[in-house]
Formats: structure tokens, C-alpha cells, sequence
């Protein structure tokens, strides 16, 4: 079995302008012609710039950096936080704040291979159950939480730039 041409490590603070990179391309890759263009513009700005990060994880957050093997390219990660989530808080919940791969990777298992780091990561921490939110309209991102455990748990409504969408908010029990 040859290994994966990627790899996962543990993010720190010194990793925020990687974290941005990949956020910013990711969330423009899985939105361009879904989501306004000023929308998504105003959205990454806001919420996936290096200092967001760098906030994220002097809060206490959690990310994992995924990186091509030869040349250490960020290519996707995954972010766990304190929930914010418009359900019925339960002890020990976190929430699956962001995972993202660039579509180059689909289908090698960096995916299934990041929700598997989140998972056990979040066990580790002592959580019970995992939280996400997930847009209304990204079947494809639903059939991929649906098959590895989460079940939908409720709604929202989620600002991306000026735009109110409706989501879809998982729930994994651990």
C-alpha cells in the first residue's frame, strides 16, 4: 500500500497564514457560482483571514493542518471550537467549525481522513458529541457527514458576506 501524497499535523499559531491560505482558496473552490461573488469576497476577509486564526486558536481551538507530502503545501484542515450553534447545548459538546480539502484531493481519503483527526481529537478532549453547520444546499457535503455518523440535529441561519442562507447543523455522538 503506497502512502497518501499528503499528510496531517497539529496547526499552531505560527501555522495562521497557512490556515488562511487554504481557507480562503477552499471556501472559494466550494462556493464560486453558488454564493455571491462579493459575498464570498467579505465572508473570507472576515472570517478566514490569518488573524481569525490566530484568534481561533489562542481561544483555545483546535486546528490540523493537512499538507501535500513533498513540498508541505497546505491543501485543507479542520477547526474545532467552543459550539455556536442555535441547538440545545450538552455537556461536552465542540463544534466542527471548518473541514475543507481542495477538490484536487477529493476522493484520495484526506477527507475521511481529517474527519476521523477531528473525531478523535475531540474525544481526547473529552467531548461528547461533535457539532457542525453545513449549508443548506451542499448535498455533497451532506451524503460525506451522513456516511461517516452525523445525523441533522436542527437548522440555521448562517451571514456568508450579506447574505442570510439556511444550513443544516449535524450532530455526532462520541
Amino acid at each position: 500500500m503506497t502512502a497518501p501524497p499528503w499528510r496531517l499535523r497539529r496547526a499552531g499559531a505560527e501555522d495562521s497564514d497557512a490556515l488562511a491560505l487554504v481557507a480562503g482558496a477552499t471556501f472559494l473552490e466550494a462556493f464560486a457560482g453558488v454564493l455571491d461573488g462579493a459575498d464570498i469576497v467579505a465572508h473570507v476577509a472576515r472570517n478566514s483571514s490569518a488573524d481569525a486564526f490566530a484568534r481561533y486558536l489562542a481561544a483555545g481551538a483546535t486546528a490540523t493542518l493537512a499538507e501535500t507530502e513533498q513540498g508541505g503545501a497546505p491543501i485543507g484542515y479542520t477547526l474545532l471550537t467552543a459550539p455556536d450553534l442555535p441547538i440545545a447545548p450538552q455537556p461536552g459538546d465542540v463544534e466542527l467549525k471548518r473541514i475543507y480539502t481542495l477538490a484536487p484531493f477529493y476522493g484520495s481519503g484526506l477527507g475521511a481522513a481529517l474527519i476521523a483527526r477531528a473525531l478523535a481529537d475531540a474525544r481526547a478532549a473529552g467531548a461528547g458529541r461533535v457539532l457542525l453547520g453545513v449549508y443548506g444546499g451542499n448535498h455533497r457535503a451532506h451524503r460525506f457527514y451522513e456516511k461517516h455518523g452525523f445525523a441533522v440535529a436542527g437548522e440555521r441561519r448562517f451571514l456568508v458576506g450579506a447574505t442570510w442562507h439556511d444550513d443544516r447543523v449535524y450532530a455526532h455522538p462520541l
